[in-house]
């Protein structure tokens, strides 16, 4: 797959499941999932990378796309149709339990997004999905962490429900305090005790 490549259309019958593979150890596979209502709203459901299975629900459930799915780096892609990916969970009970805990890690994931709207404001939603995404996914750089996924800011701010201008002022806010250093597509953490911190901060 390459970066901006559309690899599954929300709608769309379904027919695969794919499993996403690095090409190297510092360039892991990482794609977006991405609802639309139909007056043209947006919301980024999530974030998938190597490792992750894409579109197994709907080949569970036998229903259609329920989100698109965009490359947003080069990667591999292993597309497995759907009976040969059912078939080898009837023929393999144990991967069920570790399917069942991945859905688990991203319903907790959704839960979390949504308390958090509740709780926080737009820089602190932000910081803490920042926080996250840099333990989960990240890996180290000279001067911090840098988070391994490239995402715009008008991304990051669709992850917390969030308007492009609302996530722009928080990413400088953060970046001003020192806590994050941001580039093309780029945020490297470089205090991650303080943006913890930050993203927890009575207001």
């Amino acid at each position: 797959m390459s970066a901006g490549q559309t690899l599954m259309t929300q709608g769309a019958s379904t027919d695969q499941v794919l499993v996403l593979r690095a090409r190297g150890s510092r360039s892991p596979a990482c794609v977006k999932v991405v609802g639309s209502l139909e007056n043209g709203t947006e919301a980024l459901y999530g974030i998938r990378v190597s490792g992750d299975l894409v579109g197994e629900l709907a080949a569970i459930r036998d229903t259609g796309r329920s989100a698109t799915v965009i490359a947003c780096t080069d990667g591999a892609v292993h597309r497995l149709p759907k009976e040969r990916f059912l078939g080898f969970l009837d023929r393999h009970p144990e991967a069920w339990r570790l399917l069942a805990t991945m859905l688990g890690d991203r319903l907790d994931w959704a839960n979390q997004r949504r308390l958090d709207f509740a709780g926080y404001p737009v820089d602190q939603r932000l910081a803490r999905v920042v926080a996250q995404l840099a333990e989960r996914h990240g890996h180290p750089v000279g001067d911090g962490i840098d988070i391994g996924i490239e995402l715009t800011q008008e991304e990051l701010g669709k992850l917390v429900g969030a308007a492009k201008e609302s996530a722009v002022k928080a990413v400088k806010q953060m970046r001003g305090a020192g806590l994050i250093r941001t580039g093309y597509r780029r945020i490297v953490v470089t205090d991650l005790d303080g943006l913890k911190a930050f993203a927890m901060a009575g207001r």
